[in-house]
């Protein structure tokens, strides 16, 4: 699998992955990284058929429009999503790029729309898990029990050696695995759900 991790402007994560055979591509969350991704698609010759948010966010999906217009890709986002997309999926659903099985797992907390692209042993978390942290939950649409959720009943159940790739760099690297997290990331301490509820309460 082709896979690239970009960082052009600003902290935001985007990423490409692509069959090398079939040279069909997906990116994950665009975001304001448009031109460095062209630049890398017709440099290696990838055609895009998928843009995949994360959610809904406009720091996520700022460069959705002009990849859609340049590649006539299809936009993807949860059903619960409220962005212009072509492909509405839930939990559970699968895409394929050629060989390639990409599957959306459903995370709210941050977002009601929020979803986990998992791909060839990576994991993209989107705002949901980031290196050492977690997505907030006291956006609009944000709800701590439904991160609990997310993290604990879903992201926690990927094996360790799975690789994590979030939407922002704010950790220590730019991606980890589930291993290092469930070790390291101070969100991810054993918590009743009440207890996680109280810990993500903001001043």
């Amino acid at each position: 699998m082709f896979f690239m991790q970009i960082k052009y402007r600003g902290d935001n994560f985007s990423y490409i992955i692509a069959d090398e055979t079939t040279k069909e591509a997906a990116v994950v969350d665009p975001s304001f990284n448009a031109d460095a991704i062209t630049r890398i698609l017709e440099k290696q010759g990838l055609k895009l058929k998928y843009i995949i948010n994360t959610h809904g966010h406009v720091d996520h999906t700022a460069g959705n429009l002009e990849l859609q217009e340049r590649f006539n890709a299809e936009i993807v986002a949860h059903k619960l999503s409220k962005i212009s997309k072509q492909i509405s999926v839930e939990d559970g659903d699968t895409l394929k790029l050629g060989k390639i099985t990409i599957k959306v797992i459903h995370t709210p907390g941050h977002t009601p729309d929020s979803i986990c692209i998992f791909a060839d042993g990576k994991l993209f978390t989107g705002d949901t898990l980031f290196v050492g942290e977690c997505g907030r939950t006291d956006l609009p649409g944000g709800n701590p029990r439904e991160m609990y959720t997310s993290l604990f009943d879903k992201i926690l159940k990927f094996d360790d050696a799975v690789e994590v790739y979030p939407g922002h760099d704010y950790g220590d690297q730019p991606c980890s695995t589930i291993g290092k997290e469930r070790r390291t990331n101070y969100t991810l301490k054993e918590r009743t759900l009440e207890e996680f509820i109280e810990f993500m309460k903001y001043p």
